[in-house]
């Protein structure tokens, strides 16, 4: 039904007209609108880049109004998510990955503030919400090999962030020329520095492997990436 302005009913608040029956075209196949409005009826309303809820709680629901050009933008940011998940679960299918069952969307996995950060909030959100993109994500991140240059050269280069407990109570710092006891020895975190530069490998593999895959997406009017310059509502934020 139209309203006043040549708007339609299931237009966003503001005046967006979005394809009725698709978010957007992966390589020519639909992404229905269905999945990005099922997507955001989960979601809290205090912004789109908060991605952390409840384990247990449902997101609470809408309790006032959101200005226009925020309802477009979440919902921009929210087809970004699901669109995201879709990528993965075709990906996982390529490489015979399968992940776990999937997950009621009133129970998307919390995750911190520091990987929201880190990862930006489309990516951080898709993972929380995807058991496909943390699937890929965990089979990119095993492929990573850091040479053991990386590692001894990460672990010489910050020397502050292995100083031991004791030397730490006492204040001291690498740069105030710590004794050789005050520093944990490299066998000792060698491990886990492996660990951390192949998880920051896997993510960058992760990243890349987005961009390319959606080369091939074309989004419905309302649906575009929140980043886009060519809508008005745009915000250069992931």
């Amino acid at each position: 039904m139209e309203r006043p302005g040549g708007l339609h009913e299931d237009d966003p608040p503001g005046g967006d007209s979005v394809t009725p029956e698709h978010a957007a075209l992966i390589d020519g196949e639909p992404l229905p609108r269905e999945r990005v409005d099922s997507f955001l009826e989960t979601r809290p309303v205090r912004g789109a880049g908060n991605c952390a809820t409840s384990h247990d709680e449902p997101a609470p629901a809408i309790r006032q109004p959101e200005a226009p050009s925020v309802a477009r933008q979440r919902r921009r940011w929210a087809t970004q998510v699901v669109l995201t998940d879709e990528l993965a679960r075709r990906a996982c299918a390529a490489r015979g990955l399968k992940p776990p069952p999937e997950v009621s969307p009133a129970k998307i996995l919390t995750l911190a503030e520091s990987d929201v950060a880190d990862l930006g909030s489309i990516v951080a959100a898709a993972l929380a919400h995807s058991p496909a993109a943390r699937t890929l994500l965990a089979a990119l991140e095993a492929e990573q090999t850091v040479p053991e240059s990386a590692v001894r050269d990460y672990y010489d280069r910050n020397q502050d962030r292995f100083l031991t407990p004791d030397a730490l109570r006492r204040g001291v710092t690498p740069f105030d020329g710590a004794a050789p006891e005050d520093v944990l020895s490299y066998e000792d975190v060698r491990e886990a520095i492996s660990r951390e530069l192949r998880r920051a490998a896997g993510r960058q593999a992760f990243f890349g492997w987005l961009d390319q895959s959606r080369a091939g997406v074309t989004y419905s009017h309302g649906h575009e990436h929140p980043g886009d310059p060519s809508h008005p509502d745009h915000e250069h934020r992931h």
